[in-house]
């Protein structure tokens, strides 16, 4: 297995419902924490979503593991934010047997 080089500083957000003052809600995101990763680049591909193209881009991102249950353990559902750049995170998974990491397969979207 080789060598993890953790040098990108990502925030870890999870969505939360807010009240709109209407009877129903929106979705906010609130930050959980700062994580330092390795971001690697997957697959691409270019969709049409309503008409309008979107690019779709994979990472897999890998961050130190954190106990189940920790606010600072990503979970599928949640983000990463690098400034502009969300990462939605899909899959959480150890990477290596020992457990001291934990592989995240994301997503991005840029609409083109």
């Amino acid at each position: 297995m080789k060598r993890l080089n953790l040098n990108r500083r990502l925030v870890l957000e999870a969505p939360t419902r807010e009240g709109d003052g209407a009877g129903g809600y929106r979705v906010v995101w609130t930050a959980l924490g700062t994580l330092w990763a390795e971001v690697t680049a997957r697959s691409g591909r270019e969709v049409s979503q309503a008409g309008v193209p979107v690019s779709r881009m994979g990472y897999a991102i890998c961050v130190r593991a954190a106990p189940m249950g920790s606010a600072e353990r990503p979970e599928p559902q949640q983000r990463f934010r690098d400034g502009a750049r969300v990462y939605s995170i899909e899959t959480v998974a150890e990477r290596d047997p020992q457990g001291r990491y934990l592989l995240c397969l994301t997503q991005e979207e840029l609409i083109v």
